[in-house]
């Protein structure tokens, strides 16, 4: 794959592909962010959102308010 995955308090909240940064597109980051374009991270991939990463204290305020949406990572099969 050769991108990151990008983790908050043990849940993916999305990643960086292709220098990009892209969110999950959980409900309440769409309304946050509504006119955040949508993009399709690597081939078979579902949408997410495209987020500037300049304004810092919106990207705080996002990541944390779209947590509690998100799923609980799964068990680990040993």
């Amino acid at each position: 794959m050769g991108e990151y995955i990008l983790y908050f308090r043990g849940k993916v909240i999305g990643g960086i592909y292709d220098d990009r940064l892209l969110l999950k597109p959980t409900k309440v980051a769409s309304e946050i962010i509504p006119d955040a374009e949508r993009e399709i991270p690597y081939e078979g991939a579902k949408e997410m959102l495209l987020v500037d990463v300049d304004d810092k204290e919106l990207l705080r305020r996002l990541i944390e308010a779209m947590y509690p949406e998100l799923p609980e990572p799964g068990k680990r099969k040993r």
